[in-house]
């Protein structure tokens, strides 16, 4: 670096730098400069245009990012680590939570999973609240390090309030707590909920953020970081599921949840480390005011006829419509009756145009496309109840099985999910490498992989599987008592069938929402495992009403060895077959979202401010 000060400012470059066939700005390339750089050094001044994103992404000081200088896998390591480090903190209280609600508040079997659905609906609840904040009001960055601090805080306060002491073991049980210091802990676990489940799609797409989609290389890292997101969320579970767990185990509740902190405190410092230097994207607006003026708009017209291909609908001019790289949405035929709040009626040809009596074409294909996701969003609910399952039931079917000791190391229940994570992270590390071109070689496809719906519809058969295998494993531990080695397959089955499904399942919704609302997306795909928990819980509750009639024990009885957890994981086989059917109906019948072609936006802009200049 040479000596003297060093200036950068963002300025447009001029109209034939831009144009000219020969300019850094050719069309061959598609890169465009952006940015001078002026090294002072004595009398001798150097400038030099330097490539920005061409994506619409911006620096911290609200400039066009420039390629060199800003995200890439670089950054998105700070984001990805850091998911690591705050999904440990967070998967502790996770697994054992279960546990800890029947050794420390002594609840029953039926009573723990239930609190731990209701808990983990809540949390994936809060992604779409934190989803809606980060797209219309803090942005992805802000809304990621407002709410992991507050994961910090919840820790503390749930381990400086509620303290068992000598006891906690697995098997054992505390003392009876009061009423205040058990609706303290409740709080604090429903704020650690809010802290992990608020930023959780705000960072996947903050993380995807870092990366050019119009650039062919970073296009393809983002394609992958979805990936390496779900595989550093799983390695922090993984710490967290034998480390942690065994040292909560042991009834060291307060040094595992101090633990937990610091990590989550690590986290969070790691994700401000890459503040200067991270891509940004404006937030777009109010996507519920959006989405109403649309249906407010359409109604005004009903009397109005809409042209069958679309032709004459409102739709701003090109050069306004750019903004901050948000593209426009091509009209599609399905839903024709939004088409009519685009209808250009003259009485609402005023400048500007009152959104709530005239919306643009891509206004109202932003709504058909979350009216599209829907359906297969709902399918995605009813598959989630198979993972909600692994994490409460497989615990407590774990924990009547005999104890497994590896070299003298006792295997806590909760420790099993190490095979589900292992299969997982496994699965995705050899997808692109192995997997796909097996795919390719076995089906005779053209080179391409699996489509993400056909994706989820594996995942979906496999979770259906896992559920038959975990039912016969009961039957086998009723009659033989086995050892929790047993259950290894149905674990390395599920972490497959999670690889498959979550992946794909955000992928899917981050590229099939508009430019403006992609957290919402992510936010969306998250949620369905919040409706899928609380339908476990209203399944639950329903099945122990009915089974535990007339004295009965019921099929998930505080004892299981009184009970029949098979007939309740060959039940829930039953629907994710039906649920896979349904899957499978709604994908064929999906209509995928149209953008216009950015690149061709990005140099009929340039042609004109060629021809204005």
């Amino acid at each position: 670096m040479k000596r003297g000060g060093r200036r950068r400012y963002v300025t447009t470059p001029p109209f034939y730098l831009q144009a000219h066939p020969d300019s850094v700005a050719n069309m061959e390339t598609r890169q465009q400069p952006c940015v001078a750089s002026s090294v002072i050094n004595g009398i001798k001044q150097e400038t030099r245009w330097e490539l920005c994103t061409e994506d619409g992404s911006l620096d911290r000081y609200g400039r066009p990012a420039i390629k060199g200088r800003t995200g890439g896998w670089r950054y998105a390591m700070f984001i990805l680590v850091s998911q690591g480090l705050v999904t440990l903190a967070f998967a502790a209280v996770e697994v054992n939570l279960v546990l800890f609600s029947k050794s420390v508040l002594r609840q029953s079997n039926a009573e723990a999973a239930n609190t731990f659905k209701r808990w983990t609906g809540t949390m994936y609840l809060f992604s779409l609240m934190g989803a809606f904040l980060s797209d219309y009001y803090l942005g992805r960055y802000l809304t990621c390090v407002s709410f992991q601090g507050l994961i910090v805080l919840s820790l503390v306060t749930q381990l400086s309030l509620l303290k068992p002491q000598g006891c906690g073991k697995l098997g054992q049980l505390c003392e009876p707590h009061s009423s205040a210091e058990t609706a303290v802990f409740y709080v604090a676990i429903y704020l650690i909920a809010l802290g992990n489940g608020a930023p959780e799609p705000a960072l996947a797409a903050f993380g995807a953020d870092q990366f050019d989609e119009e650039d062919s290389t970073e296009k393809q890292s983002k394609n992958s970081f979805y990936s390496y997101f779900y595989v550093a969320l799983n390695m922090g579970s993984l710490v967290a599921e034998t480390v942690l767990v065994y040292i909560q185990n042991l009834g060291n509740w307060i040094l595992g949840f101090w633990i937990c902190a610091a990590c989550a405190a690590l986290a969070f410092c790691l994700l401000l480390c890459g503040t200067f230097q991270y891509r940004h994207f404006k937030a777009v607006g109010n996507p519920i005011s959006k989405f109403s003026q649309v249906i407010v708009a359409s109604m005004r017209k009903m009397n109005f006829q809409v042209p069958s291909n679309g032709e004459g609908l409102y739709e701003v001019e090109r050069k306004k419509g750019k903004n901050n790289g948000v593209r426009r949405i091509l009209h599609t035929n399905g839903f024709k009756y939004l088409d009519r709040a685009a209808i250009i009626n003259p009485v609402d040809m005023v400048e500007p145009a009152n959104p709530w009596h005239l919306c643009t074409i891509t206004q109202v294909e932003e709504v058909k496309s979350i009216l599209r996701l829907l359906p297969i969003w709902f399918c995605t609910v009813l598959s989630s109840v198979v993972f909600i399952q692994m994490l409460s039931l497989f615990v407590e079917q774990g924990a009547a099985m005999n104890t497994t000791t590896i070299s003298n190391f006792h295997i806590p229940p909760a420790s099993m999910f190490a095979f589900d994570i292992i299969s997982t992270s496994t699965f995705i590390l050899l997808y692109d490498k192995l997997i796909v071109p097996l795919y390719i070689k076995v089906t005779t496809r053209e080179p391409k992989p699996p489509s993400e719906l056909r994706r989820i519809g594996i995942g979906i058969a496999m979770a259906m599987a896992t559920l038959i295998i975990a039912a016969i494993v009961e039957q086998q531990r009723l009659k033989h008592a086995d050892s929790k080695t047993r259950a290894i397959p149905q674990y390395v089955l599920v972490g497959v069938s999670e690889a498959f499904v979550y992946v794909a399942q955000m992928e899917f919704f981050e590229t099939q929402t508009p430019d403006g609302l992609k957290t919402l997306g992510i936010g969306l795909s998250m949620s369905s495992s919040a409706m899928g928990s609380y339908i476990c819980s209203i399944i639950l509750t329903t099945v122990m009403a009915i089974t535990s009639r007339n004295g009965e024990a019921g099929w998930v009885p505080p004892d299981l060895n009184d009970g029949h957890l098979d007939r309740y994981f060959f039940l829930l086989a039953a629907l994710t077959a039906i649920n896979l059917v349904l899957f499978v109906i709604c994908a064929k019948r999906y209509n995928p979202i149209l953008f216009e072609n950015r690149a061709e936006d990005m140099e009929m802009g340039i042609q004109e401010q060629a021809n204005e200049a």
